[in-house]
């Protein structure tokens, strides 16, 4: 079987005598879109946390592939290639829109300033990052201020730096949240471009089940805290205890 490009193992989470997160066991492969469910307070967000290095455990550990980053910085991860887009907006409001995302190419090449000297240079990652702008169909406002973007374009700008980030893992935290029906499928069409490179990993919570149905490989659904069932979208959602909890079908009313 191939080896997770992720995982976590027996993560917890406490916070005082309430337990956010509890003893959750999971591996994530390349190539593999799962989409993490659960009611309000399920601990879908702060699982996310620990993962991203937002939070540290209580207990459990961390891994990407075989080594334990447990104890490494939302930094240090970033740069072993987990990104991270978060359920608000993430930008530097007062550059231009293409100013954040070309921040993002010359952070990942380690384009120093003896690089940027180079005019040739400068061209390479300007172009890289309006391509990418480009893909996320916000060419037209590559010299806009990030801050005068309505929410949707906001969201969509996020998802662009993630995507010039290039990292093995994407995590998405309600990428669609606060966007109008016809801004949605935007998101959607760049998650499917990554899913796309089954070089890739792709961890996203959303609460939308067309969006679940649209594109899960793969349900995880959590519940105070627990994992209570991982599968296949169609079994997943089939089953009585998840129909309860997430969709709110009593066992008689399924009958």
């Amino acid at each position: 079987m191939q080896t997770p490009s992720l995982r976590t193992e027996n993560l917890t989470i406490r916070f005082g005598g309430h337990v956010a997160v509890d003893r959750v066991t999971c591996a994530f492969r390349p190539g593999e879109l799962t989409v993490i469910v659960g009611p309000n307070g399920a601990g879908k967000t702060t699982w996310f946390n620990l993962v991203s290095g937002q939070l540290r455990p209580s207990e459990g550990k961390v891994f990407k592939g075989e080594k334990d980053i447990t104890g490494a910085s939302p930094s240090a991860r970033a740069k072993a290639g987990i990104g991270r887009a978060f359920q608000l907006t993430n930008l530097f409001p007062k550059l231009s829109v293409l100013e954040n995302v070309r921040l993002v190419v010359q952070a990942r090449r380690g384009a120093g300033s003896r690089a940027l000297s180079r005019a040739a240079a400068l061209t390479d990652i300007r172009d890289e990052a309006m391509a990418t702008l480009e893909s996320a169909r916000l060419g037209d406002v590559a010299g806009y201020p990030a801050s005068a973007l309505p929410h949707g374009d906001q969201r969509k700008l996020e998802v662009a730096m993630l995507i010039a980030m290039q990292p093995d893992i994407f995590m998405f935290d309600e990428p669609t949240a606060g966007m109008s029906v016809d801004e949605a499928p935007v998101i959607l069409d760049l998650i499917a471009g990554i899913k796309a490179d089954t070089t890739k990993t792709i961890l996203l919570v959303e609460h939308k089940m067309d969006v679940v149905r649209a594109l899960a490989d793969r349900i995880v659904v959590l519940h105070n805290g627990e994992l209570v069932a991982d599968g296949k979208p169609d079994a997943v959602m089939a089953l009585p205890t998840v129909r309860e909890i997430y969709l709110g079908v009593s066992a008689e009313e399924d009958a």
